[in-house]
């Protein structure tokens, strides 16, 4: 479970992270980034119904949130909304390397943005 400090509750934390950040998007989830001064990373899920009924999107969360744990714990100073799309609940055996994947391209894109010498390089 993640602790109560990490968890984003607030529409605008959601709002905020989706429009100010980088986003990466894999078959089973699109992930939004955005860097904070506040240290812990903190993180949102968004599962819709589209993914299925009730049974079926808490399943995602519950994975979700086990997989995020140890992501947070590398980075700091992140906001992170993870949005679930229906092959999250169809092909569940994807999930963990989606959101590998995800993680790292958003992580190397915040980088990238926040080194003023990397922008001028070709």
């Amino acid at each position: 479970m993640l602790p109560a400090q990490t968890r984003m509750r607030q529409a605008s934390e959601f709002r905020e992270t989706i429009r100010g950040g980088v986003r990466a998007a894999k078959p089973t989830l699109v992930l939004h980034a955005r860097v904070t001064q506040s240290p812990p990373s903190r993180v949102g899920f968004v599962v819709s119904k589209a993914v299925g009924n009730a049974v079926t999107r808490n399943r995602v969360k519950r994975r979700l949130r086990h997989l995020v744990l140890p992501l947070l714990a590398e980075t700091p100073g992140m906001t992170v909304v993870v949005r679930a799309l229906p092959a999250a609940a169809t092909d569940p055996e994807r999930l963990p390397t989606d959101l590998a994947q995800a993680w790292s391209r958003c992580v190397e894109r915040l980088e990238l943005g926040s080194d003023p010498a990397s922008k001028g390089a070709p």
